[in-house]
């Protein structure tokens, strides 16, 4: 584990825990990375991992990844990760996730969690037996399409930005993955009068967006290569890398996937073929504004839109300062994080 010391060290990380419960055959990890502005909030994805190093490559990335997305959002949280090792059509149970609630429970609140990819509602309700450290559940509903609201407004914004104009009626917008969060976005497009691309490992759901949408169906392997207005990848992360980067046929990348950047040099890459990309934990913020303001206490869902609703504003003004500094979007994203990040420890400390 001395590489993932390095690792944790080298990134700032505070805590990556390695969970085992022989009864229920849980694998999982959770990761820490910082709880500086508040506790780390961040999902528990479920996924069939090939392997242990994969699990805890993912979540240490998306812990991290979480910890820029509310320092950038400006919201009183740390971030954080879960992730559990297994099949999510498969190998879910009542007990699996209770044992993984007593896991989290013992985090002390320094860890609240929340769904991700692979999990829902009932799954929160199963962990919510075992700790109050959980947001989400079928009384609070999913924050899928909040998600969903908040990366539509910021395609407006790449929109505007590239073509002089936030409005999308007429562009063609390729969504990779039509999952909840995927399917609520296309809602949006389509209300616009945006020609939909879809695709999907399911494919009852390109069927439905077909029926729905009038989208063109192909396979997850051609949809990187469509010519298209806007490439919005919707499901997994690590979409644009050394196969893919050079098979874009777009002028934008903008889409709800965390991490869609397999590194950071292919924003560079993005750069150089003149496509626009909107850093992901600015654009897919939603979600977590719903869920953070909802655990305030805040059930005006109207106000909570009315807030998800600055990323749009919070896009244009990173692309602007992209242009006037010649920096990278991402770079930009990252420096805004990194000073909210600072301000709120620096007053910790302080005081």
């Amino acid at each position: 584990m001395s590489g993932y010391l390095g690792r944790m060290a080298e990134q700032g990380f505070e805590e990556v825990t390695l969970v085992h419960d022989a009864e229920t055959g849980l694998k999982a990890a959770i990761a820490i990375h910082s709880t500086a502005r508040g506790p780390a909030l961040g999902g528990t994805r479920m996924w069939p991992y090939l392997n242990e190093e994969a699990a805890v490559d993912d979540v240490m990335c998306l812990a991290r990844g979480m910890s820029y997305k509310s320092a950038a959002a400006e919201l009183p949280l740390g971030g954080g990760k879960g992730v559990i090792i297994g099949d999510p059509c498969r190998d879910k149970s009542e007990a699996l996730f209770r044992a993984y609630g007593r896991f989290v429970e013992r985090m002390n609140g320094r860890f609240i969690t929340a769904a991700d990819m692979g999990t829902e509602e009932y799954d929160l309700d199963c962990v919510r037996m075992e700790t109050e450290h959980v947001i989400g559940g079928s009384a609070l509903g999913s924050p899928s399409p909040f998600t969903a609201f908040g990366t539509w407004k910021g395609i407006k914004a790449c929109a505007e930005e590239v073509f002089g104009s936030s409005s999308l009626e007429g562009l063609t917008i390729a969504v990779q993955g039509i999952g909840s969060v995927g399917h609520a976005l296309c809602v949006h497009l389509a209300s616009e009068g945006a020609r939909i691309i879809a695709a999907d490992l399911d494919e009852e759901k390109t069927k439905k967006a077909e029926e729905l949408w009038n989208a063109r169906v192909v396979s997850p392997e051609e949809i990187v290569k469509q010519k298209c207005d806007i490439f919005s990848p919707c499901g997994g992360g690590g979409v644009i890398n050394s196969e893919s980067v050079d098979l874009l046929n777009c002028r934008i990348v903008a889409g709800a996937a965390n991490n869609v950047l397999k590194e950071d040099k292919y924003g560079s890459a993005l750069k150089e073929r003149g496509i626009l990309y909107a850093p992901d934990y600015i654009i897919n913020a939603g979600g977590i504004i719903f869920v953070e303001y909802s655990r305030q206490g805040n059930k005006n869902r109207a106000e909570i839109k009315e807030i998800i609703s600055r990323i749009e504003v919070r896009l244009k003004e990173i692309f602007r300062r992209s242009r006037d500094q010649n920096l990278l979007p991402q770079k930009v994203a990252d420096l805004f994080a990194e000073e909210k990040l600072r301000e709120k420890l620096n007053y910790s400390q302080s005081g």
